[in-house]
């Protein structure tokens, strides 16, 4: 049964949903919101026991005033991995949280398994730039999604709505993307590139063929740059082929995660 319970790692206190059993998987979130108990994570969990933490410095997790940079952030996930008593794990990152599964799998490759990376933030391409995440709404939207004329609404989310703070979901957010700038701007230059081809673990990158945030020739080149990668691209998705092609993403990612 899942749950949603308060880990605490030192001077971090942080929302971890947890679901299901079997050998466990690692989700790391986007540069917008943890996705709660998202379909694709609770169909994940028939087959693997999911953890998925809420980042230090998203919705209420705390302790994002101790992280001044990437590697902090990497040292709390290898610490959490280490608290939840996890010596090795499969991860899947999405977006920015497929920055921080290559960079886990860069620094500690022991503690990493298998790896996916979904439509990952990270690298910077002169000659195919990309939309700005935090420009333009209606540009944002369009760059994200392949047909907005089916988003959920509300978006898959952790954030749970209180009668009694109507502001509460417009604060949760503008929170969560002021956090992800700290990571996510300049992206040009944050040392990803020089560090993939120190991964170890046999990797897939999955990207949505539509997506105009990280669109396919930066999956492509996460793919020739860390050794042993492979690369899927899912036809009518986005930034989000997780959602907008749940069947087809899942598998793809559990057919990788559970063959040799």
């Amino acid at each position: 049964m899942a749950s949603l319970d308060i880990a605490n790692v030192g001077t971090f206190d942080v929302n971890l949903w947890t679901d299901g059993t079997g050998a466990p998987l690692l989700f790391l979130h986007g540069y917008e919101r943890h996705p709660g108990g998202a379909s694709f994570l609770q169909r994940l969990a028939e087959q693997r026991t999911v953890y998925a933490p809420e980042q230090p410095g998203y919705g209420s997790s705390t302790g994002f005033e101790h992280v001044q940079d990437i590697p902090d952030l990497i040292l709390f996930y290898r610490e959490l991995l280490r608290s939840l008593g996890l010596e090795r794990i499969d991860i899947i990152g999405h977006s920015t949280g497929g920055m921080m599964a290559a960079e886990l799998a860069a620094m500690s490759p022991e503690a990493v398994g298998k790896l996916v990376l979904v439509d990952p933030f990270g690298l910077w391409l002169d000659d195919q730039p990309c939309q700005d995440p935090f420009g333009a709404a209606d540009a944002v939207k369009a760059a994200k999604w392949h047909d907005v004329e089916s988003i959920p609404d509300p978006e898959p989310t952790i954030y749970e709505h209180d009668p009694a703070d109507p502001q509460g979901a417009v604060f949760f957010q503008a929170q969560n993307l002021a956090t992800a700038t700290k990571f996510m701007w300049p992206i040009a230059d944050r040392g990803l590139r020089r560090r993939l081809p120190y991964v170890r673990a046999q990797t897939l990158v999955v990207n949505g063929g539509s997506d105009g945030l990280v669109p396919t020739e930066y999956a492509e080149e996460f793919t020739r740059l860390i050794p042993n990668a492979q690369l899927a691209v899912i036809a009518n998705a986005g930034h989000y082929p997780f959602i907008e092609q749940e069947d087809e993403f899942l598998t793809t990612v559990q057919g990788f995660l559970n063959g040799s």
